[in-house]
């Protein structure tokens, strides 16, 4: 019972990395009040260049190189038609969502021919896990050993970064001026206008961080957690993580208990495929794999209170001229 416990948590850890990552990119994006709804577009844009690029160069950091600069590129188009140009956030962020969708589907198709994946990726083109010191004689102690070398050894440098990135995010918009200035500029921009600072350019650089973090979470899922880009990879995981985003009330720390959770329930789902319940006996496929995102509908709907975004997000700023 505790070994299949120390799994699900392993996998839990997994299945939570991309949904992290892309929830701290929403995170910055949304406290300087730009809406985002296409961090999954730019996560399957990233994952998409991530697998090509590692495929063709044979080298994991070129694949995650590339997935970055791809997922920057897109967050710099979404700010380009929203910061400069105050165009509606909503539908700049469903655009890029379809763009990337279809874009990935025909490049991939046109360029490698295998039905819009990329070649398998191994060796130095996949980022491989770290096994801790100690880890494999430590593996036959009770409890400990299997929290040491499952849960806590074994996963690749991406899983790592993501759950480091979460105090880092903390440091970064709670005890820097940059922080504070992204923070006051998703208030009350026009307080930070009148001190003297530019609005579009602190707002330029949260959807860089934006487009970094997504840039991650796209690599992990093609070159980290599988071993090639797939069509649609994604698979919805840009809106749980935005889900999550408004669970945790755009807290950093808040966010990582709420990925956990999600990533706890898709391990969960998994783990039941195929199993038989009491009193219902073996549930199909297709219910197992809803049950994740019903319990987020339930969850956002009943359990998380009101949750007030920053004050100016989705509202373009105007300059007041005097």
């Amino acid at each position: 019972m505790f070994d299949t416990l120390i799994l699900i948590l392993d996998s839990t850890v997994r299945l939570s990395t991309p949904l992290l990552l892309a929830a701290l990119a929403g995170l910055y994006s949304e406290r300087s009040g730009v809406f985002d709804i296409g961090l999954e577009g730019k996560m399957l844009g990233a994952a998409f260049a991530a697998g090509a690029a590692a495929a063709v160069t044979g080298s994991a950091w070129l694949g995650l190189a590339a997935g970055i600069l791809l997922s920057v590129g897109l967050a710099l188009v979404h700010g380009f038609a929203c910061i400069t140009h105050r165009g509606n956030q909503i539908v700049s962020g469903v655009a890029i969502n379809f763009l990337a969708m279809g874009l990935t589907a025909l490049l991939g198709q046109a360029w490698f021919s295998q039905g819009g994946r990329t070649p398998p990726v191994s060796g130095d083109a996949r980022f491989a896990n770290l096994v801790w010191p100690f880890a494999e004689s430590l593996r036959d102690v009770p409890v400990l050993g299997g929290l040491y070398s499952e849960l806590l050894s074994g996963h690749n440098i991406l899983v790592y970064a993501a759950f480091l990135a979460v105090p880092f995010s903390w440091w970064v918009l709670f005890r820097t001026r940059f922080g504070l200035r992204l923070r006051a500029v998703g208030e009350n921009p026009a307080a930070v206008d009148t001190a003297g600072i530019s609005v579009a350019w602190l707002r330029y650089r949260a959807v860089i961080c934006t487009g970094i973090l997504c840039g991650l979470a796209g690599s992990y899922l093609a070159i980290a957690q599988s071993a090639g880009f797939i069509s649609n990879m994604t698979a919805g995981k840009g809106f749980i993580a935005l889900a999550a985003l408004i669970f945790a009330k755009w807290k950093p720390v808040p966010v990582m208990f709420a990925c956990l959770l999600f990533g706890f329930l898709d391990a969960v789902a998994i783990r039941l495929q195929g199993q038989k319940v009491p009193g219902i006996g073996e549930v199909p496929v297709q219910a197992i794999q809803a049950l994740p995102y019903i319990l987020t509908v339930i969850l956002l709907a009943g359990f998380i209170g009101k949750a007030v975004p920053p004050r100016a997000g989705g509202v373009a700023y105007v300059k007041e001229r005097g």
